[in-house]
C-alpha cells in the first residue's frame, strides 16, 4: 500500500546554525525516501517490466510539462523584486530552450517517451493521448497548492531545497537506472532529457536559488527554509512511490 501523508511528515525540526546544516538535513531525507524508495531500488535492479516503464514514462510526461506552471507560480509568490524572480524565469527559460526550439524540455523528453511508449500517439504540443493517473496529478497539484499560500522566502526554498538541490541527483539515477540491460533488449531507452538535467541544467537551477537563500542566515529564516523544502521534497517522493503503486498494477 501507498504511504499516508503522516509517514512522510517530519516529526521534529532541527535547529540549524548554517545554511549548509539545511542542505545536508533536506537530503537526508531524501537519501531515505527517494533514493532508497521502491520506485529507484527497482528501477536500478532492472525489475521493471516494458508495461510498467512505459507507464511511467507517460505519466511522468504531466509531471516535466507541467513544470513550468510550478515556476511561474512561484514567480507569482514572490516579491516583485528582481534578486526574487530573475532567477525563476531563468528556470522558466531553460524549460523553452533559452528560445531555441530544438531545445525545449518537452521536445526533449519526447525523445525518451517514444523510446518506451512507441505506440502511443503524441500531440505536435509534445502531449501523449494517456489518462493522466492520480499520484501525478495530486503531484502537480501540491507543489500549487503550497505555492499558492506561500511567502517570498518560502517559495524560493521550495523550488530551491524542495527541488533543484537534488532534481539533478534524482534524474540522474533515473537516466543511470534506464539503461538496465534489461530494459534495453530489443531497442535502447533514449536517455537524454535524464542526462542533460542531471549533467547540466539541475545544478545551475540550484546555484540560483543559493544564491538568493544565502542572504538569510539567522536560526528563524533557516527554519522556514527548511520546512519548505523538505515539505516539496517530501511531496515528491509521496509521488514516486504512489507512481510505482500505480505502475506495479500494469
Amino acid at each position: 500500500m501507498s504511504q499516508t501523508m503522516n509517514d512522510w511528515m517530519v516529526q521534529e525540526l532541527p535547529a540549524f546554525q548554517t545554511y549548509r546544516e539545511v542542505e545536508q538535513a533536506v537530503l537526508a531525507e531524501v537519501e531515505k525516501t527517494i533514493l532508497g524508495g521502491r520506485f529507484l531500488t527497482t528501477l536500478h535492479s532492472g525489475g521493471f517490466t516494458a508495461a510498467q516503464l512505459r507507464e511511467f514514462a507517460l505519466q511522468y510526461s504531466y509531471y516535466s510539462r507541467n513544470f513550468p506552471r510550478v515556476l511561474g507560480a512561484a514567480v507569482a509568490a514572490v516579491e516583485p523584486l528582481d534578486r526574487w524572480w530573475v532567477p525563476l524565469v531563468d528556470n522558466m527559460w531553460d524549460e523553452a530552450g533559452r528560445g531555441n526550439p530544438k531545445g525545449y524540455h518537452s521536445k526533449m523528453y519526447r525523445t525518451f517517451l517514444e523510446s518506451v511508449a512507441p505506440d502511443v500517439a503524441i500531440s505536435d504540443e509534445h502531449v501523449p493521448d494517456y489518462p493522466v493517473g492520480g499520484a501525478t496529478k495530486k503531484a502537480v497539484e501540491s507543489f500549487l497548492s503550497f505555492l499558492k499560500n506561500a511567502t517570498t522566502l518560502e517559495a524560493m526554498a521550495a523550488v530551491g531545497l524542495g527541488s533543484e538541490l537534488f532534481a539533478g541527483l534524482v534524474m540522474g539515477e533515473i537516466g543511470q537506472g534506464l539503461r538496465h540491460p534489461n530494459y534495453n533488449e530489443e531497442t535502447r531507452v533514449n536517455v537524454g532529457f535524464w542526462m542533460a538535467h542531471a549533467d547540466t541544467h539541475e545544478p545551475r537551477h540550484y546555484q540560483l536559488c543559493k544564491d538568493v537563500l544565502l542572504d538569510f542566515s539567522s536560526p528563524e529564516h533557516l527554519q522556514t527554509i527548511y520546512r519548505a523544502g523538505v515539505t516539496i521534497a517530501l511531496s515528491e517522493a509521496r509521488f514516486y512511490d504512489e507512481l510505482y503503486v500505480e505502475m506495479m498494477e500494469k
